[in-house]
């Protein structure tokens, strides 16, 4: 038996986002992919590879590169290399991505405050630290080598 009934509203929170990052993608004509890439590698700057972002948010590859590829044509994204490796291309956000990224912030901002809604920054601690754990629990069975079985780690 699963203790949680959050698991079977992970779709209603998936449309939340959807709903609330939708706005951006209409206004400036790009695909979620496209807006969650941004957006990723605006909130997360150490991590600057096309492999970083299908390893870390569990994206296909294919899709990956192809929303690259686009926001590179809009000037929304440069990709240099470092040192002597031509093999990892590192990205970096383009100056004509500002306001994409900014308005993308303002509706992930909207999302969070629309879960976050009646909790105490006290309760908001305390879920983060739980919600971090329960990550760390999903990626490494995900990313575990024996997952022939369906038992739970540990």
């Amino acid at each position: 038996m699963i203790p949680l009934n959050l698991w079977e509203h992970q779709n209603a929170v998936k449309t939340l986002y959807a709903k609330c990052v939708g706005v951006v993608c209409e206004k400036y004509q790009i695909s979620r992919m496209e807006l969650d890439i941004l957006l990723f590698l605006a909130n997360n700057p150490r991590y600057d590879t096309a492999t970083d972002i299908v390893e870390i948010r569990y994206l296909s590859k294919s899709q990956v590169s192809s929303a690259i590829k686009l926001l590179e044509e809009r000037g929304w994204i440069d990709k240099f290399y470092t040192g002597d490796n031509r093999k990892t291309a590192h990205l970096r956000i383009g100056e004509g991505a500002a306001a994409v990224i900014a308005d993308g912030k303002k509706a992930q901002e909207m999302f969070f405050d629309v879960m976050m809604h009646g909790f105490t920054q006290e309760e908001i601690d305390y879920m983060r630290g739980y919600t971090s754990r329960i990550w760390n629990n999903i990626d490494g069975y995900l990313k575990s080598d024996d997952r022939s079985g369906m038992s739970a780690p540990g």
